[in-house]
């Protein structure tokens, strides 16, 4: 990665592009501290944290979500409508005839993607107002006449936080068009990245003459066992089953064409952290809806006895809910019916294997399996952070939640992906010149 790093500085179009892309998200972690007038700092926070998805959301953003900030929604009604429409793309046709449609398709899966984005930021940005405005007192209605015009706070506290989801949704956008990297990735890494810095930094300002061992001992194993940690979530996220593939030898006109070898790449953790992140989004979901009606106060204090982070229930629905969303988002991304009409249509062949259906049953059995393993991987990770942070004080466990280790290091990855990629271009271009 170091060496990557300083072969990319070498070139001044891909230094260009990091200092953009370094540009852009200070520019979205200012907006991160821009605090709105009329909000209540202190209550929005305790009743953001109180809250295991907004608490998790706020993770994400950078903490701007239980300060209340300008990118209080961060980049999350984004992410939300970008699954919605890849969802929707495999059940609609005139979506699934638009994605095939080239870059022209593209362009009005991502129009369609914004409006989407807008409508669920507005949806948020309702609920968090009615979940905490209300019930907790976090706005401020004297600001706008009093307890008569609270609805009149209600709307200018929707505006401001759609506008500032809007505003980091171009933001991400103009990182993924001028910068280095996927924007929404790298906003989604920076947010847990300062999160992280700024819980460490808080925790040694809070050294005393008499914790001074205790507090830098604790954070040294933190570091060790975070470490570890990374180590292993690396060293799994790049194992991947390489399927080899032979290709016939075809005589066009006067030459020979194919007799090449392939592989086929399949990772262990193709689906990436979106299972995770869909689980912990449902069994947090009714809670959120329970919250908003004081009739089902009742309903919600159960819940939260019986589905509360750490319960028994709670680790058993978590985990199927990951096994679920594993192998529905593995069938979304690999379709094993058009790799194998691909390899045949190329004149290739899995050895030992016929073409057409054997070879889409046997790549489907290896995709099973390895989404099983990929599953189970998951599931570790959603408990395994807590577990290994149990012995430490409850704000360096929170430090990174159980997706952000994994979403830190698959972005780290992508990130050194993209540099080797954009230096390997730069110097083909050379080589051509």
């Amino acid at each position: 990665m170091i060496e990557t790093l300083k072969n990319a500085f070498r070139n001044k179009d891909i230094r260009k592009k990091i200092f953009m892309t370094i540009l852009l998200l200070l520019l979205f972690r200012v907006g991160c501290y821009i605090p709105v007038p009329g909000l209540s700092r202190t209550e929005f926070a305790s009743a953001v944290t109180t809250n295991d998805f907004l608490n998790l959301m706020s993770g994400i953003t950078g903490s701007a979500l239980a300060n209340g900030t300008l990118f209080a929604l961060g980049i999350g009604p984004y992410i939300n409508a970008s699954i919605i429409i890849q969802l929707l793309t495999v059940g609609i046709p005139a979506l699934e005839r638009l994605s095939k449609q080239g870059e022209e398709g593209r362009k009005k899966i991502t129009n369609i993607t914004r409006i989407v984005t807008i409508i669920l930021a507005i949806i948020q940005s309702v609920g968090i107002i009615v979940l905490f405005g209300n019930t907790q007192g976090a706005i401020k209605t004297d600001l706008f006449g009093g307890d008569n015009f609270t609805w009149l706070a209600g709307i200018y506290m929707t505006i401001i936080y759609t506008a500032g989801s809007c505003l980091v949704m171009w933001i991400g956008e103009r990182i993924t068009d001028y910068g280095v990297g996927n924007g929404i990735s790298l906003i989604i890494f920076i947010g847990i990245l300062s999160t992280a810095g700024t819980t460490i930094l808080n925790k040694l300002l809070s050294i005393t003459g008499s914790n001074v061992g205790e507090i830098l001992l604790e954070l040294a194993i933190f570091v060790i066992v975070t470490v570890v940690l990374f180590f292993l979530i690396v060293f799994v996220d790049l194992a991947e089953r390489k399927i080899p593939v032979q290709y016939a030898k075809q005589v066009r006109g006067t030459k020979m064409y194919g007799g090449q070898s392939s592989v086929i790449p399949m990772k262990i953790t193709g689906s990436g952290v979106m299972p995770l992140i869909f689980a912990f989004a449902i069994i947090s979901f009714p809670s959120m809806i329970m919250s908003l009606v004081p009739a089902w106060s009742g309903a919600l204090e159960w819940w939260q006895t019986h589905f509360s982070n750490g319960t028994p229930w709670y680790v058993i629905v978590l985990c199927v809910l990951i096994f679920i969303f594993s192998f529905f988002y593995a069938q979304i991304q690999f379709n094993p019916e058009d790799v194998s009409k691909s390899i045949q249509q190329n004149g290739g062949f899995i050895q030992g294997i016929r073409p057409g259906k054997p070879t889409a049953a046997y790549l489907k059995k290896i995709n099973n399996r390895i989404t099983l393993f990929g599953a189970i991987f998951l599931t570790l990770v959603a408990f395994v952070p807590s577990i290994a942070f149990s012995w430490a004080s409850y704000d360096l466990v929170n430090v990174f939640s159980t997706t952000g280790i994994l979403i830190v290091v698959s972005v780290a990855l992508e990130f050194d992906k993209q540099l080797q990629s954009q230096i390997m271009m730069k110097n083909y271009k050379g080589f051509l010149k």
